[in-house]
């Protein structure tokens, strides 16, 4: 089947390969946008010729339309142009790959819609994940999982008939960069070694997410909205060696495992091509060039942002949006060097601290956690029970 996808976030790691997918496959491109890489976004629209363009930033969109003047693409900006991309006449399928709360409302307009929805966005499930899966089942889209976490899962449950039969889900984690190391050891520690990912090349706000244990934290939260289980199903190991992205443990004790290279091409094509399989440019996995396969513990106690996501999800309602707005705010502040990296869980922790919750949330109300807990963490520092 040869789709049409409105690509929302081209420009971005995940938005790349999304572009190398989809031209393997011989999709049609109906929507680019991007935040303000014009230069970028202007090389991708006059290969893949879409018939809109938008940049968030509305000085970069103005840039654009000048630079696709000589074409037929149209040209908009900000959040406008996000829902006009994402319910853009004849497109069947809608691949977030933005970073951030910016994605929610083009997700929600794409499912509004009945569409297909292959979402490499967190934060979407994260802060309205119970909102997102009620409109889909509403409305009859569908929310196909991107991050080679869920993607695995994803797979691993297509033959199972019953989610009764489901004992556990079982997220695996490289541990980032800093795997092994002290809360003290951390506090001095740099961007540039934030950023050194030992497996994965991904954008720098979720590889800092990595090196935090934030990423598997949120992913967690992901897994309870996208299969609908409950938060003590769900657990979490370290694997060093990312060739196992997932498993899903039966309730016969079998245990069903997603193998592959780190290579984020597969789950992509997987979200735009399910339920088929069809030959792909992702990278094999040699089996017999695999080191030896190792699982251990998480280190709650040295990384706690793992436990305040688990203590959010337990939470429920608002507290989620809460965690992922001031996380977003904290791990900003980290990477323009305002603060430390062992700063970032004792902000998240202040704001879990002193943001009101709302146990049955509007959308509104989701939206009005995340900017308040933007606000408690985006000034100043604070102690915390994690010292």
């Amino acid at each position: 089947m040869t789709r049409k996808i409105a690509l929302l976030g081209s420009t971005g790691s995940i938005g790349r390969q999304s572009l190398e997918v989809i031209e393997a496959l011989g999709h049609t491109v109906t929507a680019l946008t991007a935040n303000q890489n014009v230069k970028l976004l202007e090389e991708q629209c006059r290969r893949f010729r879409p018939r809109l363009a938008v940049c968030m930033d509305p000085d970069a969109a103005a840039g654009l339309k000048i630079k696709l003047a000589d074409t037929a693409v149209e040209v908009a900006s900000g959040m406008e142009g996000l829902l006009e991309a994402a319910a853009l006449e004849d497109t069947d399928t809608v691949l977030t790959a933005v970073m951030g709360m910016v994605g929610l409302k083009p997700t929600l307009a794409a499912l509004e819609l009945g569409r297909r929805v292959a979402l490499a966005n967190k934060e979407t499930l994260v802060c309205a994940g119970e909102l997102v899966m009620e409109t889909a089942r509403r409305r009859g889209g569908e929310v196909v999982p991107v991050d080679s976490e869920h993607s695995a899962i994803f797979q691993c449950l297509q033959g199972c008939r019953d989610r009764g039969e489901v004992r556990r889900l079982i997220l695996t984690a490289s541990g980032g960069p800093f795997f092994g190391k002290k809360r003290a050891e951390l506090e001095g520690v740099t961007v540039a070694q934030a950023l050194n990912h030992p497996n994965w090349s991904m954008g720098a706000k979720i590889t800092v997410d990595s090196a935090t244990m934030m990423n598997k934290g949120l992913e967690v939260i992901e897994a309870m909205r996208l299969y609908r289980m409950p938060l003590d199903q769900i657990s979490v190991v370290i694997h060093r060696e990312s060739i196992i992205h997932s498993l899903v443990e039966y309730c016969d004790n079998a245990i069903l495992a997603q193998l592959g290279t780190a290579d984020m091409r597969l789950p992509i094509q997987y979200a735009l091509t399910w339920p088929d399989r069809v030959p792909g440019p992702a990278k094999p996995l040699d089996l017999l060039a695999c080191p030896p396969l190792t699982f251990q513990a998480p280190d709650s106690e040295n990384f706690p942002c793992l436990a305040l996501a688990m203590e959010a999800a337990r939470t429920g309602g608002t507290a989620t949006a809460v965690l992922n707005g001031a996380n977003e705010a904290a791990v900003g502040r980290f990477l323009a060097g305002e603060i430390g990296f062992g700063e970032i869980p004792r902000l998240v922790e202040r704001a879990l601290e002193t943001v009101p919750v709302v146990p049955t949330p509007t959308l509104d109300d989701i939206l009005s956690a995340d900017a308040d807990a933007r606000r408690s963490a985006g000034t100043g520092s604070c102690a915390s029970r994690w010292n």
